[in-house]
């Protein structure tokens, strides 16, 4: 199925395909993305890219206060004033402090709504098959995954390419960039 992201309804669409553990293809901020409810869709994104058991996803959330639902770190301030926007936070996770998670509340309003509607995070990472180059134009989306998929949103070409900047915290307090990308620190 496909819909336009400025249709009415998209984000009642998107958040209901995402509510009943479907895979779907979204527009965000930075670049689109494969994306399904945290815990409920893993396996099949891992299917459709093709990517490893050991690699995680980035989870998106709706607000920047949703971070402590997730952990109890404490993120500088320096890095909270970059959201809602394309910066990804690695955090320990509140439920098993032996395990991390990346973290990311993007800065487009409109996906922040779907995310909002699904009553949770959801899984973000990139539209490619692993190893090969990040999609950037939604005919090539279509063409490579619209019979894997549940749903694409189409938004047109992607119009930065960049991907979320990638930072860990430190045990001092600090952080340290792991990824460069669409924010510059």
């Amino acid at each position: 199925m496909m819909c336009l992201k400025s249709d009415n309804d998209s984000i009642k669409i998107a958040s209901e395909y995402l509510k009943n553990q479907k895979v779907v293809i979204l527009p965000t901020d930075t670049v689109y993305g494969f994306s399904g409810l945290v815990g409920k869709t893993d396996a099949r994104i891992r299917e459709i890219k093709g990517r490893e058991e050991t690699k995680p996803f980035i989870q998106l959330i709706s607000s920047p206060s949703q971070i402590s639902l997730i952990t109890d770190d404490k993120i500088p301030q320096k890095l909270l004033d970059y959201w809602p926007g394309p910066l990804t936070i690695i955090v320990k996770d509140k439920s098993d402090s032996s395990k991390t998670i990346a973290v990311r509340c993007p800065g487009d309003q409109w996906l922040r709504s779907v995310i909002e509607k699904c009553g949770g995070p959801i899984y973000s990472t990139s539209v490619n098959r692993s190893g090969s180059p990040v999609l950037e134009k939604i005919a090539e989306i279509k063409n490579e995954f619209e019979n894997e998929v549940d749903l694409i949103v189409d938004n047109g070409d992607s119009k930065s390419g960049v991907p979320s900047t990638i930072v860990a915290l430190t045990q001092d307090g600090g952080y340290k960039v792991i990824r460069s990308g669409a924010v510059q620190l």
